[in-house]
């Protein structure tokens, strides 16, 4: 088995998650500068296998798409022409940000800490991530 991974795309930077080999526990990886994620995607797949990658949707309270999803869908493209044997699904990312940021707080990390984007983003990946290994088990 091999691991899966999960990015909470965004224009400036992208959370990354990973679950071990076995795809049961999900984990922060990293956060990633928007235009050299490919380039963190190649060298990672070198060093480690993966079967899938989750990419979240980003909707809206009422289910509307967010203006970010024409992005993601490029990248997405990219993705597909760069690695075509590694299937991408999508997974409704409503309220991951928010949810990131309360367990933050509750984490006992500085307020300084706390406001990083960046931590804010990978634990946002990580819930991702958990949500599509739970969906996978139902």
């Amino acid at each position: 088995m091999g691991q899966i991974l999960a990015i909470d795309y965004g224009k400036a930077r992208c959370g990354i998650a990973a679950t071990d080999d076995m795809q049961i526990i999900a984990s922060g990886l990293d956060t990633v500068q928007t235009p050299v994620l490919m380039e963190f995607l190649k060298k990672y797949f070198t060093e480690n296998r993966v079967n899938d990658i989750v990419v979240g949707l980003p909707t809206d309270l009422k289910g509307n798409i967010s203006e970010i999803e024409t992005d993601i869908l490029k990248f997405i493209e990219n993705f597909k022409k760069e690695f075509s044997d590694i299937p991408v699904h999508r997974l409704d990312e409503r309220f991951t940000s928010k949810m990131a940021s309360f367990f933050i707080s509750q984490s006992g990390k500085s307020k300084k800490q706390r406001q990083e984007k960046g931590l804010i983003d990978k634990v946002s990946a990580t819930i991702i991530l958990q949500n599509f290994l739970e969906q996978r088990t139902r």
